[in-house]
Parts: structure tokens; sequence; C-alpha cells
């Protein structure tokens, strides 16, 4: 960040509290996948407050005002917007303090615990906040997301041709989520993005929004950055989001477990093919690093999810689980090995 944006940042905040730039202190807080940066504002009187930094060049921050707003008049635990200059890409937020909900992993129960919490607050998204106004989640999209696989890790980073069995299984995980339920989606409800604060979760990061698949928030939570259930408990914590949704009605009563486990499972291999993609584009484009050594961890998310998948007709899953174990697996541990070296 160049001086002259840190100084404007400064005084900007200074004078959205009324203060002037000596009577503030500010430092840096987190960064993230993008190109936004944050800092924690310290006022005099001890109170403090985040800014983020988004350059409007890079990040179009109107989508993240719109959502936080609508959603807080929702009820819905979000961060509130206490003033913004989009042109400059400044915003100035609720200050959620330091504990993503990763921190609190602590042993088996009370990440249990903790992700039974995170259930219950992506059904009061999904009961509080209609998905009318938000992108669609539509077959273009989760199209693009599945075609960074081949294109970033695949291609440019691995110089790997993908099997035939690839479109088939691009065409059926398609199929899966357009099949579901349209709610609002987060769409990057991991640990790293709900935050504990006052005893609640809340959420933050989702500028990205979308109107989608009912399953694809419970996914990002459940095959997340931070934990590998056994296909045990899997099934355990997406029983409970479906009896949930049931009783609430975002589930009709004509869908058994055993279709939304199904489709569970492939929201589940399109997210992980998504995120192996971005990881890889993260790297090579924005010159980010540190994402590729938790591509085994997303690669072992999606062997879980394609063995699930394994006995279904034309999912095309079984030949692409066992050129995933044969081809793309090796290449990738051995390209690793050469690049962290």
């Amino acid at each position: 960040m160049s001086s002259h944006r840190f100084n404007a940042l400064t005084m900007w905040a200074a004078q959205q509290n009324g203060l002037s730039i000596a009577d503030i202190s500010l430092s840096s807080a987190v960064g993230d996948a993008s190109f936004r940066r944050y800092f924690r504002l310290t006022l005099p009187d001890g109170r403090t407050q985040v800014i983020m930094d988004a350059p409007p060049q890079q990040e179009d921050s109107q989508p993240f005002v719109t959502i936080a707003k609508r959603w807080h008049n929702a009820g819905l635990p979000v961060p509130r917007v206490l003033a913004s200059q989009l042109a400059d890409g400044f915003l100035l937020l609720d200050d959620l303090g330091n504990t993503p909900l990763q921190c609190l992993f602590s042993d088996q129960a009370t990440t249990q615990a903790y992700h039974q919490q995170a259930l219950a607050l992506i059904a009061e998204l999904q009961n509080r906040a209609g998905p009318e106004s938000l992108p669609a989640y539509d077959a273009a999209l989760l199209g693009r997301e599945l075609d960074l696989f081949p294109e970033w890790c695949l291609d440019a980073w691995l110089t790997l041709a993908p099997p035939q069995s690839w479109q088939p299984l691009r065409d059926y995980l398609i199929q899966q989520a357009l099949a579901q339920p349209v709610v609002s989606v987060h769409r990057d409800f991991d640990a790293m993005n709900l935050m504990l604060h006052d005893q609640r979760l809340y959420m933050i990061d989702f500028q990205d929004a979308v109107a989608g698949p009912i399953s694809y928030d419970l996914i990002s939570l459940l095959r997340g950055r931070y934990c590998r259930f056994t296909s045990e408990q899997f099934a355990t914590f997406v029983n409970d989001f479906y009896l949930q949704a049931r009783r609430d009605g975002r589930l009709s009563t004509g869908v058994d477990f055993a279709t939304f486990l199904t489709q569970c499972h492939a929201m589940a291999a399109q997210r992980s093919i998504k995120v192996l993609g971005i990881f890889c584009r993260l790297t090579l484009r924005d010159q980010k690093h540190g994402y590729l050594e938790r591509l085994p961890h997303f690669l072992d998310h999606l062997e879980d999810s394609l063995l699930a998948l394994s006995s279904q007709p034309d999912s095309a899953s079984a030949e692409f689980a066992q050129w995933l174990k044969q081809t793309f697996r090796p290449h990738l541990m051995k390209q690793l090995t050469d690049t962290l070296q």
C-alpha cells in the first residue's frame, strides 16, 4: 500500500469520527485472498473500528455495502457499515475482534459444538434473507468456477491434460447443484469468515453472495480449510441440517435424505475442484504465496466426495477418482515438492 493511499485512508477515517489524524491510531489487521486490506482504528476513548481498504480498480465494494445493510436489517449478525467512500474504496466497519472460528477448534467436542452453532447460522441466513436481489449461481457461473481447475491447476501449473471423464463429471456436478432449492448463499462460509463476538458468530467477507444451492454454505463449512470429517461425521452434520431445513420449509418433504446427501457430496466435489483452481490462480497470477501447500487438503476433500458419489449412475466420479489417484496426485505431490523446497 502506497504511503499516499495510507495517508488518505487515515485522514478519511479521522474525519468520519470528527477527529484529527493525531487523535487516532491505525494498525494492520488482516488481509485476504483478494486485494482488500484491513486496519484497526483505535479512538482516543479506547473504542476500535475496522477500516476496509479495497482499491476500486481491483475491487467493487458496492455489493458488500448493499448486502451488509440488507442482512443487518434482516437481523443477521454482520458488521455494520459505519461509513463508506466507494470512489476511493474506503469502508468503516464494526470491529468484531480477533477470534475467527478456526481458533476455537481446540478439541473434538468443542469443534463439533461450534460447527452446530455455525449450522444454525446458515439456517438464519437462509430463512431471513431472501435471495431475490442476489446474482444467480447459475450453470454458467458454476461452469466458470469448475473450469478454473483445468485452466490454472492442470494447464498452467502442472501442464497436465484433463481426463476424458472430466466433461461428464463437470456436467453432472452442475446438474446436481441446479436441482437444489435456491437460497441466499454466502459463498465462502468457511471458519475463517465467521468471527466470535459477544458469544455470537458473525459473518464477514460476504460480498460475493449469490442466489444458489441450499447445500453450498453447508459444504463450505464442512469441507473447509481446517477440518476433515469422517464420512460418518459428515453425514451426521448433513442430517442435522436436512432435518432442520425440512422443519422450517427450506427443503420439500419430497426430498429424501439419500438424495440430499448425494447433492451435498456433488456440491462438495464442485467446491473442492474450484478451490484447487483458485489456489493455483492466486499463486501464479496474483503472486500470493501460501496457497499451494493447502492443495493436498482439498484434494483429500475431493477424493472423499468422489468416493461417496461412485455408486451414482452417470456421475463419472469413479473414473475421475481413479485418474486423481493414478495421475493427478503423483503429479501434484512432485510439483509441490519441487516448488516448495
